[in-house]
């Protein structure tokens, strides 16, 4: 199955405000069942295993209201493991109206922070959204970023995958994501095609880890 660039209408907020909220619920409930919350969760005990630290401070890029690190948070926080986190996102409307945390609008690919600045910078279904180049940009400018690593957690491309997505579509609550779903499918990467374009953005080491149903999770490591 090869890839296929496709438009997803969330992208460009294409919808009423009642279909955007529902589609936004869609995602949360997609990130909490089916592996978007445990796949940064355990990106981030990896790296605490690895640099024997338990205290990150953690840039969450393309966040949107923070649904998944701040979930990941409160389930790594019984291990002793805690994230200090800033979210990132292109609209200011799309970030979190609370306090949760640390909030920034900005572009993704040309972050407004100053060399090593995070410990981690982390993202969410973000990638599939970018062209090969695109996405070897972005690690790159990621890893000037970080202090330690870049961690990415998305989909997997596979025809299974496609055919569940379509499946689900009497399921899903807004026609937004009855579009998104299956073109995020289209559009996603394969694991080792992730793990290529990261080392062509400057990971000095990429990890890689499979979760379920069709998310990956991939932690490109900083050249120190």
């Amino acid at each position: 199955m090869r890839r296929r660039p496709s438009r997803e209408l969330l992208d460009s907020d294409s919808g009423t405000p009642a279909e955007i909220a529902a589609a936004l619920r869609d995602l949360e409930s997609f990130n909490r069942r089916l592996g978007g919350i445990t796949t940064t969760r355990e990106m981030v005990r990896d790296v605490a295993l690895a640099t024997g630290k338990s205290d990150f401070s953690l840039l969450e890029v393309a966040a949107g209201n923070g649904f998944v690190p701040v979930n990941a948070a409160a389930d790594l926080k019984p291990a002793g493991i805690r994230l200090r986190t800033t979210l990132l996102d292109r609209a200011r409307t799309h970030l979190p109206q609370n306090g949760i945390a640390l909030k920034v609008a900005a572009d993704a690919v040309t972050l407004p922070f100053s060399d090593s600045s995070f410990d981690v910078v982390s993202c969410s279904l973000f990638v599939h959204h970018l062209s090969p180049q695109q996405v070897s940009e972005f690690i790159r400018e990621s890893l000037r970023v970080a202090r330690v690593a870049v961690l990415v957690n998305d989909l997997v491309r596979h025809p299974l995958h496609l055919a569940l997505a379509y499946a689900g579509v009497p399921l899903y609550r807004s026609r937004i994501t009855r579009n998104d779903a299956p073109a995020s499918v289209r559009q996603a990467y394969t694991l080792n095609e992730t793990r290529q374009l990261l080392f062509e953005g400057g990971a000095a080491k990429v990890q890689t880890q499979t979760h379920y149903l069709f998310r990956m999770g991939l932690i490109a490591w900083k050249q120190i």
